[in-house]
């Protein structure tokens, strides 16, 4: 369907300087595919989704889409548009506009669709998006996650041959995450041809037939799901899917400023888009800090998120004991029951210089 062949991307600063965010990109799409791309923050993967439409137009290289050179003089770039569908971070709803006259207006303007006939295909599209209730609303009215199923349901409306997502879900709420999400897992299903930039590991894991790992403007490496998160050839790529991120604290005792650790543990879950686990982690840890292990202190605590595997933990981590902490802390049965309330699992191990008590949240 698309074949890219020595892309390149140049941007130049009002001071003239020069970067260059797409390199050497080559690449093929097959009809049916969902191909996720992944890799650190200003890789240029959404460079290349608005270079394949043509949004910025590249520096060198060439995209053949269906036998045709989309970059050669005169061609119509209105036809583009029709074929290859673009959804937003920022949805970009018209604000004046509601639910349905969003939906329908491209195919009423562009296409010249009969009216009655594009409000039928766009109840329709949002019905499709879990919308149709909310035909007659308008965006200001919408949570963000409802805001991008009308984006998708407009995109639709025009009949697309491919979509391009750029993190569709990164100005999301993490408790609408799953219903945009929810969406493009059907279109998958129904056979859409599909690029996704996403920082969602295990949805890309999930969803697509092929996995794109960008880094240094190019496409590092490709390969299925299973080869790029279970056994990639590079140890860039390797580094980049296994990655652990985390916040380490040195919890010296009574007196450590337990407010700025609060904030801090926040301000992590919503950067890893894990708010939905914030509660628990904070609550986790000041029962463990104020009450439970307060005789153990000084401590390491640790939290970490495994974005692949979508694992949260709170690690609290004493030297110098060999037995577990909450054993030799005597907790009652009730504050027991409290804590194991607030995570999935409590794990206790022996480490080198002491013990660990692991809470997965």
């Amino acid at each position: 369907m698309i074949t890219v062949s020595h892309l390149s991307k140049t941007f130049r600063n009002p001071d003239g300087s020069v970067i260059q965010v797409l390199k050497d990109v080559n690449c093929e799409i097959h009809p049916g595919e969902v191909i996720s791309i992944i890799g650190p923050s200003g890789t240029g993967k959404s460079t290349l989704l608005r270079v394949l439409n043509l949004l910025d137009p590249p520096t060198g290289g060439s995209i053949i889409y269906d036998g045709e050179d989309i970059l050669r003089k005169g061609y119509p770039v209105h036809m583009l548009r029709r074929k290859m569908g673009m959804v937003f971070q920022s949805f970009n709803l018209f604000e004046h506009m509601t639910v349905l006259e969003n939906v329908i207006y491209a195919p009423c303007k562009i296409k010249k669709t009969n009216l009655e006939e594009a409000r039928e295909e766009g109840l329709k599209l949002l019905r499709k998006v879990g919308m149709a209730e909310r035909a007659d609303s308008y965006p200001s009215s919408l949570s963000g996650g409802q805001k991008q199923r009308v984006a998708i349901a407009r995109c639709l409306a025009m009949k697309p041959e491919v979509i391009l997502f750029d993190e569709p879900t990164s100005a999301l709420d993490p408790s609408m995450v799953g219903e945009v999400l929810s969406v493009i897992r059907s279109l998958a299903k129904e056979g859409m041809t599909m690029l996704i930039v996403t920082h969602r590991l295990k949805f890309a894991r999930d969803v697509s037939t092929r996995v794109f790992y960008m880094q240094d403007g190019i496409i590092y490496e490709e390969g299925s799901p299973k080869q790029i998160f279970e056994s990639p050839r590079h140890s860039a790529t390797k580094t980049f899917v296994q990655s652990i991120r985390k916040e380490v604290f040195q919890v010296s005792g009574t007196d450590f400023d337990f407010p700025d650790m609060q904030t801090r543990i926040q301000q992590f879950c919503i950067k890893y888009n894990i708010s939905d686990k914030s509660d628990n982690a904070l609550r986790a840890c000041e029962l463990v800090l104020g009450k439970l292990l307060t005789a153990f202190f000084p401590m390491t605590v640790r939290i970490t998120h495994s974005e692949l595997s979508d694992v949260t933990a709170l690690d609290f981590m004493v030297e110098g004991v060999a037995t577990s902490p909450l054993k030799e802390a005597g907790i009652s049965p009730s504050n027991m029951k409290k804590l194991r309330s607030l995570c999935q699992e409590i794990m206790e191990e022996p480490t080198s210089r002491g013990f660990r008590v692991k809470l997965l949240i």
